[in-house]
């Protein structure tokens, strides 16, 4: 497996990444294919944030996450930077893809000149085995999941 960070968005791993992006929270917000898609080409950046790592297995796309300044947690604009949009492919759950992506982190992020993260999760201790420290739960105001788990990650 390698992990690359995407920093163009004309070829074929760029468009897969926007599919499981608008297909994964694109629908659900309701969100335009072009929006998504937009947003998505704006998140490949070379050297600021945001900026978005993909796994590879064979040059076909597995997984990936981003690294940001922003959060769609409206309730928390006082943290930041995040780490958002932490996706594995289905077909490749189950395989330690993400545990292989959360390897390349604190590397990343360093490569930033990042001293922290923050993410929020429904999940409960998938984030602990990487290093991450649970703060609070924080209420996002969203139908589906309106509490989720605020972690904090020193870099």
């Amino acid at each position: 497996m390698n992990i690359i960070k995407l920093e163009n968005s004309n070829n074929k791993i760029f468009d897969k990444v926007l599919e499981w992006n608008y297909n994964w929270w694109g629908i659900r917000n309701n969100n335009s294919y072009e929006e998504v898609k937009c947003n998505l080409e704006h998140s490949v950046c070379k050297d600021r944030l945001p900026q978005t790592f993909v796994a590879l297995i064979d040059e076909t796309p597995v997984g990936m996450y981003q690294l940001a300044m922003s959060d769609d947690l409206d309730s928390r604009p006082d943290i930041y930077p995040w780490l958002i949009n932490v996706y594995v492919d289905e077909k490749f759950r189950g395989q330690n893809i993400c545990k292989e992506l959360m390897k390349t982190v604190p590397e990343n992020a360093k490569k930033a000149n990042l001293k922290e993260l923050y993410l929020y999760t429904k999940h409960i201790g998938l984030y602990e085995k990487f290093g991450w420290k649970f703060i609070e739960e924080v209420k996002t105001f969203k139908n589906d999941s309106p509490i989720e788990r605020l972690y904090k990650l020193e870099i």
